[in-house]
C-alpha cells in the first residue's frame, strides 16, 4: 500500500519527539509498504528541527540528486521518484529519507508557547498541504491517508487528498488518528472557554472527522462514548495505543552519562533505595507531588533522581532547595539510548498524573512502557479510565495529588522481597511484549485500515 501520513509534529531518532509516527511508518516500510510523512519543519516537541537549508545544499552537490537516501529505499515504483526528490524541493516541501520513510518537511515559522505564533505555524502547514494536495494525490496515489495530530484540523487537508485520489480511481481510505481529545483537552486542562474561536474551530473539525473518516484510530481506550456523542459510528473505532521499539532493548545498554552514573552509584553505596523519573518536567507530570512525598521521607533511606527537562523544572529545583531536600537530584536530559541503563539502576520508577477529568478516557504514556521494558517496579499515581500498571501487575497504584499516598506506596514497594520484585518486573515486561511493541501495533493499525 501507499500510505500518506500527515502528522504536524512527526519526529525521528535524529530529531526527537514525536516518535510514534516514525516507528509505525518504519514497520510499514519493512513490511513492503511505501510511506510519505508530511510534517512541519518546526515543532515545539522536537529536540532538533530538520535543517532544510543544509538538505538543499547537500542535494545541489550530490550526483543525480541522490542526497539523503536511506539504506532502506522505498519499494516498487516509488523508488525513482523518491531518489529524484531526496534532499530537494517536492512541491512545497523538502524531502528527507529516514529509514525508508520519505519525510516531506513543510517550512513553518518557529513559535514559543501556545499563542498566536503557534496558530500561525499550524495554518502555515495546513495551507501548504492543502495547496499541495493535487500533486500528492497524483504522484503518490495513496491507498490510505492518515490525519494524525493533536489538533484535529488536519482532517480537512487529509480529506481533500483522499477525495482527489478517489477521483483518479484509487479506492483511498481516510483515517483519523486521535492522540488527545481536542478541543476537550485544552478546555479541561488549559481552562480555555468552549466559546473561544479556536476551540469552536477544533470542535467543528472533530465532528467533521467523525463524520467523514472511514476509520478512527485512538490511542486512548475509553473514548467510544465521547466520540459517539459527537457523531462517530463506533463501528469505525479501533484502539491502537503507544508502544516501544525492540531495537532499543536489544544487546547491551548504552552506558549512562558519567554524572548520572556516579550519582546513582553513590546513592546505592550509601544503602539508599533509588526512586527515579525520566521524562518531561511539566505540569501534567505531577512531579511536585513526588517532591512533597520526598519531604515526608527526608529521614528515611531513599534517594530521588529526576532526569529530563520542561517548563516546570526550574520551579521544581527551587522548591527542592527551599525545602532542604538533600536527597533529591535533578539531571539534564539523557539520550534516549541511555534510558535503559538509567532505569536498570532504579529500585522504584515513578510516574504521576494530575487529578483531572480528561483522564477518564484513558492514558497511554510512552515512559511507562519504557519502565516496564526495563523490568522496573512502578509507583503509579493516577485516577484514569485504565491503569496499565494494575493490568500488568508490575507495581502499585495510588491516588493522584496525594503526597502521603505516594510516600506510603514507596515505602511499601521498598519492603518487597527480591523474588516479588523480580516477578513484578518480568510481568511488566511481558505485558509490553504482548501488547505494546511497534510491530504488533503497526499491524493492528493496518488491520484497522483494511476493515470494512
Amino acid at each position: 500500500m501507499n500510505i500518506l501520513y500527515i502528522n504536524h509534529y512527526a519526529g525521528s531518532p535524529q530529531h526527537g519527539m514525536e516518535y510514534r509516527p516514525y516507528y509505525l511508518a518504519r514497520e510499514w516500510v519493512r513490511a513492503g509498504h511505501a510511506v510519505r510523512m508530511l510534517a512541519a519543519s518546526y515543532s515545539h516537541v522536537r529536540a532538533q528541527q530538520p535543517d532544510l537549508a543544509a538538505m538543499h545544499t547537500a542535494a545541489s552537490h550530490a550526483p543525480n540528486g541522490q542526497s539523503g537516501q536511506s539504506s532502506h529505499p522505498l519499494p516498487g515504483d516509488v523508488v525513482q521518484e523518491a531518489v529524484e526528490e531526496a534532499g530537494a524541493k517536492s512541491g512545497r516541501a523538502t524531502v528527507q529519507h529516514i529509514d525508508g520513510v520519505a519525510y516531506h518537511w513543510y517550512a513553518t515559522p518557529a513559535y514559543v508557547g501556545n499563542g498566536v505564533g503557534r496558530v500561525k505555524n499550524i495554518w502555515s502547514f495546513l495551507r501548504q498541504v492543502w495547496l499541495d494536495a493535487p500533486r500528492l494525490a497524483r504522484t503518490f496515489e495513496p491507498d490510505v491517508v492518515i490525519a494524525s495530530s493533536t489538533y484535529p484540523m488536519d482532517i480537512w487537508v487529509a480529506h481533500r487528498i483522499a477525495k482527489l485520489a478517489r477521483k483518479q480511481g484509487k479506492p483511498c481510505k481516510l483515517v483519523f488518528e486521535v492522540h488527545d481529545l481536542w478541543p476537550l483537552s485544552p478546555i479541561e486542562l488549559g481552562g480555555m472557554s468552549p466559546r473561544h474561536p479556536f476551540i469552536m474551530l477544533c470542535q467543528a473539525a472533530e465532528k467533521y472527522a467523525y463524520q467523514h473518516a472511514d476509520v478512527v484510530v485512538s490511542m486512548l481506550p475509553k473514548v467510544a462514548e465521547h466520540m459517539q456523542s459527537h457523531g462517530l459510528d463506533v463501528r469505525k473505532l479501533h484502539i491502537v495505543p503507544n508502544g516501544i521499539t525492540l531495537d532499543e532493548w536489544e544487546g547491551d545498554a548504552t552506558p549512562l552519562r558519567a554524572d548520572v552514573a556516579s550519582h546513582l552509584a553513590a546513592q546505592k553505596a550509601a544503602g539508599r533505595k533509588v526512586v527515579g523519573y525520566a521524562g518531561s518536567h511539566g505540569t501534567p507530570n505531577a512531579l511536585e507531588v513526588l517532591l512533597q512525598a520526598a519531604a515526608h521521607m527526608q529521614t528515611e533511606p531513599f534517594s530521588f533522581v529526576l532526569v529530563g527537562s520542561g517548563h516546570e523544572k526550574a520551579a521544581l529545583q527551587q522548591q527542592a532547595q527551599e525545602w532542604g531536600l538533600q536527597h533529591v537530584a535533578f539531571f539534564d536530559p539523557i539520550p534516549k539510548a541511555h534510558i535503559p541503563a538509567f532505569l536498570a539502576q532504579l529500585d522504584i520508577a515513578y510516574i504521576g498524573w494530575q487529578r483531572v477529568p480528561i483522564y477518564r478516557f484513558g492514558i497511554a504514556p510512552n515512559k511507562l512502557m519504557d519502565y516496564m521494558m526495563a523490568r522496573c517496579v512502578v509507583l503509579h499515581s493516577v485516577e484514569a479510565g485504565n491503569d496499565p500498571v494494575a493490568e500488568a501487575g508490575c507495581g502499585m497504584t495510588v491516588p493522584p495529588a496525594d503526597p502521603q499516598a505516594v510516600a506510603d506506596g514507596l515505602r511499601q514497594l521498598a519492603r518487597l522481597d527480591a523474588a516479588t520484585r523480580q516477578r513484578m518486573g518480568e510481568s511488566g515486561r511481558q505485558f509490553v511484549l504482548d501488547n505494546h511493541t511497534y510491530p504488533v501495533l503497526a499491524q493492528r493499525f493496518l488491520n484497522a485500515c483494511r476493515a470494512d
